[in-house]
């Protein structure tokens, strides 16, 4: 009733009935998730937690499992509560176990009250530094969830803040040597020595060659359909953690067949088709994804278009545009967005040719498909969060699929 009632008052309802449920029932989420078999399991990180939360609920959910999750636009406390409230059935969750993304700082707070019996960090990156602080106070709140795990913690072996976060019992993922060139760290940016092939550190699931598609790990391979080095590393830190969830019920040949069927996050790495030409959707939010997303997922034949925003989802300081090698764009139709002429800077003094800047998003968008459909070549859209949201918006409207 109070959600059907903040709808009809212009609101999404999504936080209110937790709201309300935290007022009546101070315990009603940790009272909820205890009744699940399976427990609870939280992941969390700076990078990768919407696609890598839908990868572990898909493979759960083809082993047999019924998953309780949230969306990604109600990633703390009290909007898991209200999306528990509303899937309940007689005082009960028709689920086996909950798996749920959380931010760094909602997660703290969700792991007091709820203490998880698996969780899943997957790194510690430079984003948002205006809100988090210093990559430091971002790894202590992690190893906050990792202590009041009271089972499994996964932690990713290439990250060295992650890798050595204190844990019970902790087991690792990671990538082989030969596909580290695919992950540049910041440090490499300024010519700093590369980085030696990763430690000794044992990881239960490892990436060891992406080819196209062709993902190759050391329990298999599979075709993804999720583009991107850090895609097929996000796929090694779920397999990591339902291998530890399922435990002797694990497969890993149904497990990396359910894989390879699925399809990319809202806006992360999303594909469309305009008109019968192909156009992909990837958000960048930092300097390290933003890079690994040129290195490993960008058409040089493709026409491309930057959008950037500094609002709170985004963070405001857009200063870290400046820690991105650019070159390998040789051109730019469009630059969109609240900060396009300080995007627009940034590649020009990477020698990468500008062609058009347009601040309002809408109209820069339209202009960007009318110039290129029709000439028979894939299109590509970088862009932060809320003007991913404001192209997905715009893409809607042209009834395109």
């Amino acid at each position: 009733m109070v959600s059907k009632a903040s709808r009809l008052r212009g609101g999404h309802g999504s936080a209110l009935p937790g709201l309300v449920v935290e007022k009546v029932s101070p315990h009603f989420l940790r009272d909820a998730l205890a009744q699940l078999p399976y427990g609870v399991v939280v992941i969390s990180g700076t990078n990768g937690k919407t696609t890598t939360t839908k990868i572990v609920v898909e493979l759960l959910r083809a082993a047999g499992l019924k998953v309780f999750t949230n969306p990604s636009g109600s990633n703390f406390t009290r909007g898991i509560a209200s999306v528990a409230a509303l899937e309940m059935k007689r005082g009960r969750l028709d689920a086996d176990i909950a798996v749920v993304e959380l931010d760094e700082a909602h997660a703290v707070h969700f792991v007091r009250q709820v203490p998880p019996k698996y969780s899943l960090i997957l790194n510690v990156l430079r984003d948002q530094l205006d809100r988090f602080g210093e990559i430091d106070t971002t790894a202590k709140l992690l190893a906050q969830i990792a202590e009041r795990t009271t089972g499994t913690v996964v932690l990713n072996r290439e990250d060295p803040l992650v890798a050595t976060i204190p844990a019970g019992k902790k087991v690792y993922f990671g990538y082989s040597g030969s596909v580290a060139e695919l992950f540049p760290n910041d440090d490499e940016l300024y010519g700093a020595k590369k980085r030696s092939p990763p430690g000794k550190l044992a990881a239960t699931v490892t990436l060891d060659g992406l080819d196209g598609s062709l993902a190759t790990f050391n329990i298999g391979s599979a075709e993804l359909l999720l583009r991107g080095a850090h895609n097929a590393l996000n796929a090694a830190a779920a397999l990591a953690l339902v291998r530890e969830i399922l435990g002797d019920r694990f497969s890993a040949e149904e497990s990396l067949q359910a894989l390879s069927q699925i399809r990319p996050a809202f806006g992360r790495g999303e594909s469309f088709m305009i008109n019968g030409q192909p156009l992909e959707l990837i958000l960048v939010k930092n300097p390290s994804g933003f890079r690994i997303s040129l290195a490993s997922q960008n058409n040089a034949r493709a026409a491309t278009m930057i959008a950037i925003n500094d609002q709170y989802a985004d963070g405001r300081d857009m200063s870290w545009l400046w820690d991105v090698d650019f070159s390998i764009l040789p051109s730019v139709e469009m630059v969109s967005g609240v900060r396009a002429y300080d995007m627009a800077l940034r590649l020009e003094t990477s020698g990468v040719d500008v062609r058009m800047v347009e601040t309002d998003l809408p109209a820069a968008i339209d202009t960007f498909l009318t110039k290129n459909i029709g000439h028979d070549r894939p299109m590509q859209l970088y862009a932060t969060y809320t003007a991913m949201l404001k192209i997905r918006k715009a893409l809607k409207a042209r009834r395109q699929t």
